[in-house]
């Protein structure tokens, strides 16, 4: 990027001196106020960013409590118009909305007006169809174009966007579609991933079984094959061309409209079902995106030429962050495929060859990923001109000191070959936050020190801590990351969840109402182990709950025991991941087989293809071990937490009590693997 690059904190932060008269010593002072004075932070991000609405709101917020708080009453909003209204200005400037790619290296551009005429053309044929404000259009497709086009049209209509990736099997797709009884089903016939191409109409037949409340299906072929259906197809919906296309415009729609519904999974039950609204994304979105990650506006002086990429899948809530680029006029640049090349054929500098052809700006992916390129050793001189990056981002699970440190010395040595001075010493937004509020926590600041393996700091307005064993903040200590005060992108509620109990059960349950004696209201316990340093830089230890995360796609142990324990053979299981700062990732799977079944090969393969089948085989185990007995509660509950922790080497005492086991005698089982576990690890 060749514009004068001003930091875009640096030009918040001059505004509020100019039109707030505020002013900070530092940035700690500017994130307290943000704090603390919530309803003046709000309002002016609103207003920095010029956010429109058809109607006035009362207020900034008006119920300041968790659950429950109701941010801009009255105001209306719509995701979609806040897109669109960059078309004109973005398309003058000669910037695309989208430019995108698969494992073919073939890159496709998609511009403003393009985006804008096809969403509208898909929006008018579902309002045809009788499709509007409140329904849920639920969609199995890649990482392409269309997808972000047909969620830009759900929203266009108030209807509620609601998406699963293509390498889902069967039976977790369903697990999340039937609980929020959709009216329409886009879905793909096949999908391309690591030189495979992957038939899913089989897929595509079971959703329709199992999914009786859809009225309408539309086809995305990949065309390779003719599908042999009356079905619409996507892609002549989207080609559609008429004056009413052309004159469409969003409906404007209530601050706290339903935007979309995406799925986290705990311990217990089916995926969670979350419902973010259209106000609260936007309004968070764009400080998160663009004040914390650095990424500016494309057609802005400042940061003209600006490409936006991060790796994801189609599931994960990062497609959402991805797409949230668009929101400030920004190209996002999309990957679909394998990010390692194939199984037969590693290739870790495939997607850094994407980068380069799309000549990206910033370029994001999961921790694993860094980690994986790392350990191939790639060669980023080879893969091609990397001149225009200047950022590196990572979430999904821990960055490692040395992880980081190595991209740091190859790109120092790239600045020397392209005269990029930015890559000298990289700068890294390393974030943390979650599907469940569809935001970040914790990230970057371009104007703070980094050191590898930290984040730099706690976000604008995010009133986050990390608590102790008696819901003390603490600094210096690991403790649970929790968030004292609302942010306007926490969930409007669980889809079907009467009472909201079990919305309320999932983040408020262990600070709950005066759990201090304080009279404070309930606290928002988010799920991670969590370090303040006390210059203000943070790190993210790993999961302080039993839910899976893989490469930073979440997945509940439920949904993985119904897949193995519906095999005969396997009469219980346990599983456990072991994602922590600093040790290898590390997932075992300990099964109870029915007496005369032997864990061999074709047991583990049996297993492994239950996992496959039945959820996605990013969720394969490492390791496959057979046990005598799972240990159980009392009230027959898995006891994975306590065996978690035995295995990240806490003391046994501190995390089992024996009087609340229901078979304390197979405790010294796993006390024996927990130390040979810790033994192989330290050597």
């Amino acid at each position: 990027m060749t514009a004068p690059y001003v930091p875009q904190i640096t030009l918040y932060r001059r505004w509020l001196a100019d039109q707030r008269g505020l002013s900070f010593s530092n940035y700690e002072e500017l994130r307290q106020w943000s704090v603390r004075d919530i309803d003046v932070f709000w309002r002016s991000i609103w207003d920095y960013f010029d956010l429109q609405s058809a109607t006035p709101f009362r207020a900034v917020l008006s119920q300041r409590k968790m659950p429950g708080a109701i941010w801009f009453p009255g105001a209306s909003v719509n995701y979609a118009q806040q897109v669109f209204r960059h078309v004109e200005a973005a398309d003058a400037a000669g910037m695309p909305a989208i430019i995108a790619s698969g494992e073919d290296g073939v890159l496709k551009e998609t511009s403003w007006p393009e985006l804008r005429r096809q969403a509208a053309a898909l929006a008018l044929y579902l309002r045809k169809k009788g499709v509007g404000p409140g329904d849920r259009v639920a969609a199995y497709l890649p990482n392409v174009p269309e997808t972000i086009i047909a969620f830009l049209a759900t929203a266009s209509i108030g209807a509620i966007w609601s998406v699963c990736a293509p390498d889902m099997a069967a039976p977790a797709v369903i697990d999340r579609f039937k609980q929020i009884e959709p009216k329409v089903l886009i879905a793909c016939d096949a999908v391309t991933y690591a030189g495979r191409r992957h038939d899913r109409r089989a897929v595509i037949d079971e959703l329709r079984r199992a999914l009786p409340s859809v009225e309408h299906f539309i086809l995305q072929s990949d065309g390779k094959e003719d599908p042999a259906t009356s079905d619409p197809l996507l892609s002549k919906i989207l080609s559609s061309r008429s004056t009413a296309i052309d004159t469409f415009e969003p409906a404007w729609l209530p601050f706290d409209h339903p935007l979309w519904i995406v799925y986290s999974s705990g311990t217990t039950g089916l995926p969670k079902p979350i419902v973010h609204s259209h106000g609260g994304v936007v309004v968070v979105a764009l400080p998160l995106m663009t004040l914390h990650n650095d990424i500016g506006c494309s057609y802005q002086p400042n940061s003209f030429g600006e490409r936006f990429h991060w790796y994801n899948s189609i599931g994960w809530i990062m497609w959402n962050s991805q797409v949230n680029g668009l929101l400030n006029g920004t190209t996002c640049c999309i990957f679909d495929g394998s990010p390692g090349g194939s199984k037969d054929k590693p290739d870790w500098t495939t997607l850094w060859r994407f980068a380069a052809s799309a000549k990206a700006t910033f370029f994001g992916a999961g921790a694993a990923f860094f980690a994986n390129c790392s350990k191939a050793d790639i060669d980023l001189e080879s893969v091609g001109d990397l001149s225009q990056l200047r950022a590196l981002g990572s979430t999904g699970s821990p960055l490692s000191a040395d992880t980081q440190g190595w991209f740091n010395t190859r790109f120092a040595a790239l600045a020397k070959i392209n005269g990029n001075g930015a890559q000298e010493d990289m700068w890294w937004a390393n974030i943390s936050g979650g599907t469940d509020f569809a935001g970040a926590f914790i990230g970057g600041n371009r104007e703070l020190p980094q050191t590898p393996g930290t984040m730099q700091c706690r976000l604008l307005g995010c009133a986050v801590e990390a608590f102790d064993d008696q819901g003390r903040a603490v600094i210096g200590d690991v403790g649970e990351l929790v968030c004292t005060e609302p942010l306007p992108s926490m969930p409007l509620r669980f889809w079907n969840d009467e009472g909201d109990q079990r919305y309320r059960a999932s983040y408020f349950e262990t600070y709950p109402d005066n759990f201090d004696g304080s009279g404070r209201g309930p606290v928002w316990r988010h799920g991670d182990w969590l370090k303040i340093n006390p210059d203000g830089s943070c790190v993210i230890y790993g999961r302080s709950d039993a839910t899976i995360n893989r490469h930073g796609l979440r997945m509940g142990t439920s949904e993985l025991y119904s897949a193995i324990e519906a095999l005969p053979e396997v009469l219980d299981s346990l599983v456990v991941d072991l994602e922590y700062l600093g040790r290898e990732s590390y997932m075992p799977l300990f099964v109870v087989l029915r007496e005369g079944i032997a864990l061999d090969a074709a047991m583990q393969a049996k297993i492994n293809r239950a996992i496959e089948s039945g959820l996605s085989r990013r969720f394969l185990p490492n390791e496959i071990i057979a046990v005598p007995e799972i240990p159980r509660t009392l009230s027959g509950k898995k006891q994975e937490l306590p065996i978690k922790k035995l295995l990240l080497g806490h003391a046994v005492e501190k995390v089992i009590n024996k009087e609340a086991m229901a078979n304390p005698g197979c405790l010294d089982w796993y006390l024996e693997f927990a130390r040979n576990y810790l033994g192989r690890s330290a050597a």
